[in-house]
């Protein structure tokens, strides 16, 4: 097995670890304190299961190609991986223009529902599906990638067909020129506000524990999509250089690189509301400790030596269980916020 193959299967082996265990994470808050969840907060909710999707259904089947020097299953899993990998791109980018939307209504003291939030969910959803089959009726082609081991649309022979060329022309306008700019005008006008917010205070005490926060949770916002675009970014170019150019100009090993890359795009965001956000970091220690707990409940059997009691719960119900002090209730999640 060559170094480069090698090199691919532990990457995207290490970011499948850390994308299912952080965004697993994410989804498991979320789930615990589903009641309290804010409107905003559903879009994040929703990114993690874009990055989730995207590493159980692609990882997978890339790391076991890798590993056989081959694609494997033939057409019918290069099309499955490709509209996997399409439908969870553009869900993915779509979800963080329309958060880019409700930031800045936020700013303007407009508020957002649940239903509004789930509306656009729907239409995220509906939105990349659209996209996704178009290939699959007639408009553009999926194809293995040049280095062999993972498949997408086909942007090296995208100059042959006009079929093809008008479909990547349009996709690119409409999948990621479009959400890159409400992006960065949205991102722009909520900072001009906070500048103009900030500079109207004579000292930073002033300013209020409300405005500090929005101000924290615009900037996570930010790096969740500078990361995002950040990642993309390479594949998107060399995409389009093997569309106007001969992709022979580039060696596989390179062109792996930026697929790499792109991949990694899955990991980051638990990360970053870890870092950004005291109320997520709280609730993942208090998850942690939680299971830690069933886990020596489970090893041990009964880890009291006291009789078990009986508590009466509902009606008709008994809960027969041993007394065990200070052990994490995940009805306490239901009191906090994601972010």
């Amino acid at each position: 097995m060559s170094e480069a193959r090698l090199g691919f299967i532990l990457f995207v082996l290490f970011s499948a670890i850390l994308s299912v265990i952080g965004n697993g994470a994410v989804l498991t808050v979320a789930i615990l304190k589903s009641s309290r969840l804010k409107p905003a907060e559903l879009l994040s909710v929703n990114l993690a299961v874009t990055d989730l999707g995207m590493a159980l259904t692609m990882y997978p089947l890339a790391i076991a190609s890798a590993w056989s020097h081959a694609w494997l299953g033939g057409d019918s899993s290069c099309i499955y991986y490709s509209v996997a990998g399409f439908l969870f791109g553009v869900a993915s980018i779509t979800t963080l223009a329309v958060m880019a939307v409700v930031r800045l209504n936020l700013t303007s003291t407009s508020s957002v529902t649940s239903k509004k939030i789930l509306h656009a969910i729907a239409c995220i959803w509906l939105y990349a599906l659209f996209w996704a089959l178009l290939p699959l009726c007639g408009w553009g082609k999926y194809g293995p990638e040049p280095f062999g081991i993972s498949c997408s649309i086909l942007w090296a022979t995208a100059h042959e067909s006009r079929n093809q060329s008008s479909f990547i022309v349009v996709i690119f306008m409409l999948c990621i020129i479009l959400p890159t700019f409400t992006l960065v005008h949205c991102y722009s006008l909520i900072a001009w506000k906070h500048h103009k917010a900030y500079k109207a205070m004579k000292n930073r005490e002033q300013i209020p524990n409300a405005g500090k926060l929005d101000r924290q949770l615009t900037l996570m916002a930010v790096l969740v999509t500078a990361g995002f675009l950040i990642c993309w970014t390479p594949y998107t170019v060399v995409s389009f250089w093997s569309m106007f150019y001969s992709s022979a100009n580039i060696p596989p090993e390179m062109s792996l690189l930026p697929c790499l890359f792109a991949k990694s795009s899955t990991v980051y965001n638990p990360f970053i509301y870890y870092k950004f956000s005291k109320t997520f970091r709280k609730e993942v220690r208090d998850l942690k400790r939680y299971c830690l707990c069933c886990l020596k409940v489970t090893d041990s059997g009964n880890p009291s030596r006291e009789e078990p009691t009986v508590h009466r719960m509902e009606k008709n119900i008994v809960d027969i269980r041993p007394k065990i002090e200070k052990v994490f209730k995940p009805h306490q999640f239901l009191h906090t916020s994601l972010h």
